[in-house]
């Protein structure tokens, strides 16, 4: 079963999506490929004095976030994808706050753990496009080779400003 709960963001609505136990989800409302991974059989968190712990985390890591603060913690997620599309969020896991990773980057970083020469930097901007799980897998945080905000499911105003909290600690 599919749990959804929603969060109200300084930028915009994001909808959270739990297995019960793990964060599933967590896109901007209305963000590419949202359907996808809203799913079908999608059950609201109707309780409305406690809602699932795995939502409360994510509540407040979006709030610590937001305040303009490095969270402490991560919510326990389960990335769902193909290995391809898993690995890249793994790496951009480690993406620090406040820093950017090209697409070419994380292409270099998968071609050498597979031994080979060259990985097309568009591969892994189709599995970062396909993140479920925004912010707290960093997909804002992946460039263009020369620093450029390109694709971003939420819009590039929303990256932009994501980039900017993590910079200056506020949005604008």
């Amino acid at each position: 079963m599919n749990y959804v709960s929603h969060y109200e963001s300084p930028i915009g609505g994001m909808t959270m999506t739990s297995d019960g136990e793990s964060l599933t989800g967590l896109m901007f409302d209305g963000e590419t490929y949202f359907e996808e991974v809203l799913g079908s059989e999608a059950v609201q968190d109707g309780r409305e004095t406690e809602l699932l712990p795995v939502f409360q985390q994510t509540i407040k890591w979006l709030d610590t976030y937001f305040q303009g603060s490095v969270p402490d913690f991560t919510p326990k997620l389960v990335i769902t994808g193909s290995p391809f599309r898993k690995r890249v969020c793994q790496i951009m896991l480690t993406i620090p706050y406040g820093h950017t990773m090209s697409y070419g980057q994380i292409a270099e970083i998968i071609a050498a753990e597979r031994g080979i020469k060259k990985m097309a930097a568009q591969a892994v901007g189709g599995a970062v496009g396909h993140n479920p799980i925004s912010l707290i897998i960093p997909c804002h945080r992946v460039v263009g080779s020369d620093g450029s905000l390109t694709g971003y499911g939420g819009g590039i105003e929303k990256k932009s400003a994501l980039l900017e909290l993590e910079r200056s600690g506020s949005l604008g």
